[in-house]
């Protein structure tokens, strides 16, 4: 039985449009000194700790400027590469985990919440729930009807496109897969490259995925694929990548040895036409430059699912079920669920939306308010495939699965038959 609660439908996200301490196997890996801000003296609740995958310089200083207004307790950030973060969280949340933690709603925090690796923290949410709406609250909710999560702030996936570039082409946002191929077909014709496309993470070129599934098949089918239901080796999964692999002389070449920041600055510099990611490829565009950027939602392929569905996944915070410091760690996430925290946050970071209902929406950039917009219209939101889907099967599958998929996309039958394979021994 999937036990997934309904968080998808079209209200989820509608109140908002109006080393991980010093574990040893993190050692070596990227992380960062543990940044230290708050009340110096510690505070009424001494110390809290925070393990961070906000290694990107923008969600970095986000992150410490909201923690640094929180003064009941002294606050440290041990923040550690995002990809490593997600690899190794759960030998971390066994081993010595920090207070709190960096997290994503829904099934992957409903996933560590199954195993006892997180802190109930319903008794924070009887606080704060007034300032959510119901579905946010229930991407916080566990599958025993606790709460283990406090959400932060949500991007939606869109295709990104430099205004300027457009209309010195004469460009339109095409609505049709049709439209779409004959864009990027004029686009290769001016000189341009025309899809940004960088894998060297692994985890973007799920974005693709996910959005050609659900317009191919709908969001009802791509939920039951990433749920473990429905067969890899279904024609309807190969009619996914049969439309990709159309697409794959538009896009960006050696995607795999290209991180997404590199593939947004070809964006940022002109050298590509479009770019299908999080809203938070806004933090390569200089200040300047940002009210160049626009995008258009990813068009339609079946007309029997239109463009209704998108993901928009939602970031926020849990407290580890080993917190050394649970009264702070449970008032710094009140300090988080706070909309002038997060109102704080979405000014530095322009690629993130606030996940309050009173946060102040009149201060979004135009970027911001389109997306608050695109959320608001979707009917269904999804919250990636890494975060719809077990974590096992996303790292250890899909990943690699992808990523050979991009090196060599002739060979799909034995690339689904190894997929389907591999979901059937995790899936049990």
């Amino acid at each position: 039985m999937d036990q997934r609660l309904p968080i998808s439908r079209r209200n989820l996200l509608l109140g908002a449009a109006a080393t991980f301490g010093v574990p040893a196997i993190l050692a070596g890996c990227g992380s960062n000194p543990p940044a230290t801000t708050g009340n110096a003296s510690g505070g009424k609740l001494g110390t809290v700790t925070i393990g961070s995958n906000a290694s990107d310089e923008i969600p970095k200083k986000s992150l410490e400027t909201v923690a640094g207004s929180f003064t009941a307790a002294q606050v440290k950030i041990n923040t550690v590469d995002h990809n490593t973060f997600q690899e190794n969280i759960n030998r971390y949340l066994k081993g010595t985990p920090d207070d709190v933690f960096t997290w994503f709603a829904g099934y992957r925090m409903q996933f560590f919440a199954e195993q006892g690796l997180a802190t109930d923290v319903s008794d924070v949410w009887r606080e704060i729930g007034g300032d959510y709406t119901q579905p946010f609250k229930d991407a916080s909710t566990g599958t025993d009807g606790k709460q283990y999560f406090v959400p932060f702030t949500y991007y939606p996936w869109a295709v990104f496109y430099r205004k300027s570039l457009w209309e010195e082409k004469g460009y339109q946002p095409p609505k049709t897969l049709d439209e779409f191929t004959a864009l990027a077909k004029k686009m290769k014709a001016d000189g341009l490259i025309p899809i940004a496309f960088a894998d060297k993470d692994g985890w973007p070129a799920m974005g693709t995925f996910d959005i050609i599934n659900m317009r191919t098949n709908g969001y009802d089918f791509h939920i039951s694929l990433m749920a473990g239901k429905e067969s890899w080796t279904d024609p309807r999964v190969r009619q996914v990548f049969d439309t990709w692999r159309g697409l794959m002389e538009y896009h960006q070449p050696a995607a795999l040895g290209r991180t997404w920041q590199e593939a947004g600055q070809s964006l940022q510099q002109k050298k590509t036409g479009m770019y299908l990611l999080g809203m938070f490829v806004a933090q390569q565009f200089p200040e300047s430059e940002r009210d160049d950027l626009d995008f258009f939602t990813f068009p339609e392929i079946n007309p029997a699912y239109g463009t209704d569905s998108i993901d928009a996944p939602i970031d926020g915070y849990m407290i580890s079920a080993k917190a050394k410091n649970v009264d702070g760690a449970k008032a710094l996430l009140k300090h988080f669920a706070q909309a002038a925290s997060q109102n704080a946050a979405t000014k530095l970071d322009p690629g993130t939306l606030a996940s309050s209902a009173k946060a102040d929406a009149s201060g979004y950039s135009a970027l911001q308010k389109r997306g608050a917009e695109l959320v608001s219209k979707a009917t269904h939101i999804a919250q990636f495939l890494d975060r719809d889907t077990r974590p096992d099967f996303a790292s250890t599958v899909m990943i690699p699965s992808l990523q050979s998929f991009v090196s060599k996309p002739d060979e799909i039958d034995s690339l689904l038959s190894s997929i389907e394979k591999q979901k059937a021994n995790i899936f049990r």
